[in-house]
């Protein structure tokens, strides 16, 4: 993806200074009364004395006088406030639903804080709620555990033709830039993460070569049992990308071919982390060998040697491998990168080898990192979503394993909301969307970089069609749509 520069630094302090202006400017008339002595606004906060443990239960309240901002429902856990749920506030009310899970028995204090952006201004007082254990194991709910419910009014139905917008899992891959320690090893860092985003998280992507070759003899990577099961307590679902390589990325991959696959070569490797899988045995989503279609990863068909068919082969290979060791609580997810011209047919192992087809894609814009230019989200994704759940793979879910844009030759904010409004009408089939939440290469793909993208998430993410951390007891494989 590039080397990093000094200007990148500066021209992203130089658009925070700016953004803060415009901020200035252009503040609401709420706010400026405010600063001339207007009363603070007042937050208030109704929840039941006790819940039942992983149950959808609702809370509400009220903004006096009314201001425009979300409220974040936080609950106190380690000698800090992290959000539960969030919602709107329209006409001075809220009402958001929620969901607790924890020991049992045992209390819980939540409070209701209005935010404007990234900045609180004002919280209600805690309420204490005691949690009590559910009488079974819940199954994953069917809407999302965070609901914003408008006060009562009419309104038109769809047309018959026109489906109503599905529900879709989401999350990201979290670097180190927000706590040192990027996610799942630092839960801390998926807290952080979803105090920006105003909602919590049900998917957790990170990634694995299969060995580290930095000394030899190389040593490989198992199956990541702690932190598949730290997502899983978090109530997401685990997103592991796969990728038969050796790190350091840049050195010789002869030795991880396609063909050393095919060959057996890593099938006592392959077989031992699949049998941990099975021994775990939640669900969780494989994304094997992503991106095959590009010639950055030594397992592409483009590039170190591997041969046209190789990629099917091999993807075949290693699926047989994980049903001999019973490791069916696999969700595979086969990922290209988004191409213009590619029909992808080559390169698809098959219906009965895929679970979820997926799709990675950057708006690169002018980052002076890698200055590839500006496109849409219609641009990026349009054609090759028309190709795969056309001709390709009508009847398999899809989820974007990747994307995310840079602050350079555009908006940033504005295509973060053209990609959330795109998405429900234009491409139902996604089911499942993951930011890439980090600093890779030196680009600015964080929502963080401006208060004016970080806005624009939140706003998007806080449809009741994207769900919340309600997936801690999920049981089906392969994991089905939300």
């Amino acid at each position: 993806m590039g080397l990093g520069i000094d200007t990148l630094h500066l021209k992203l302090a130089l658009i925070a200074i700016l953004g803060l202006g415009v901020l200035f400017t252009a503040a609401p008339k709420a706010e400026a009364a405010a600063a001339l002595g207007a009363p603070a606004p007042r937050v208030s906060l109704s929840v039941p004395a006790e819940v039942t443990k992983a149950v959808p239960v609702i809370a509400k309240g009220k903004v006096v006088p009314p201001r425009q901002g979300r409220i974040l429902l936080e609950t106190r856990r380690a000698r800090a406030w992290l959000p539960v749920a969030a919602g709107k506030v329209r006409h001075g009310r809220f009402r958001i639903s929620f969901v607790l899970r924890g020991p049992t028995p045992s209390a819980s204090r939540l409070r209701a804080t209005l935010v404007r952006g990234r900045r609180s201004i004002a919280s209600s007082a805690a309420r204490k709620v005691r949690l009590r254990a559910a009488s079974a194991a819940p199954e994953p709910p069917a809407v999302a555990p965070v609901i914003d419910v408008a006060p009562a009014q009419a309104v038109d139905p769809l047309p018959a033709d026109v489906p109503a917008p599905a529900d879709v899992y989401w999350g990201a891959w979290i670097g180190s830039q927000l706590t040192g320690t990027p996610a799942p090893w630092d839960m801390g860092a998926v807290s952080k993460f979803e105090q920006l985003a105003g909602k919590a998280l049900s998917m957790i992507e990170f990634s694995a070569p299969f060995a580290d070759c930095s000394k030899s003899p190389c040593s490989y990577y198992g199956f990541p049992a702690d932190p598949f099961s730290a997502i899983r307590s978090h109530g997401a679902i685990p997103f592991f990308s796969w990728g038969s390589q050796a790190i350091p990325g840049g050195g010789d991959q002869s030795a991880f071919q396609l063909a050393d696959i095919l060959a057996g070569n890593y099938d006592s490797y392959i077989r031992t982390w699949a049998t941990r899988a099975a021994e775990w045995g939640h669900p969780f989503f494989l994304r094997f060998d992503w991106e095959m279609n590009g010639s950055w990863f030594p397992w592409g068909e483009n590039t170190n040697g591997n041969q046209p068919g190789e990629f099917v082969a091999a993807w075949r290979h290693v699926h047989d491998i994980f049903t001999t060791a019973g490791a069916t609580n696999a969700t595979w997810v086969w990922c290209p990168y988004v191409s213009q011209g590619d029909t992808f047919a080559s390169i698809y192992p098959g219906d009965s080898y895929v679970d979820w087809t997926c799709l990675d894609g950057y708006n690169w814009g002018l980052n002076p990192v890698a200055p590839h230019g500006w496109s849409t989200f219609d641009k990026l994704y349009g054609p090759s979503y028309a190709r795969i759940t056309g001709a390709l793979a009508p009847s398999k879910p899809m989820v974007i394993g990747e994307t995310a844009a840079s602050e350079y030759g555009g908006s940033k904010a504005t295509w973060i909301t053209e990609m959330f409004e795109a998405l429900p009408s234009r491409y139902p089939q996604v089911r499942g969307l993951l930011w890439f939440e980090t600093t890779g290469s030196d680009m600015d793909w964080p929502i963080e970089t401006s208060e004016s993208a970080t806005a624009a998430f939140a706003a998007g993410i806080s449809d009741s069609r994207y769900l919340g951390n309600a997936f801690g007891g999920i049981a089906t494989s392969p994991i089905p749509t939300p």
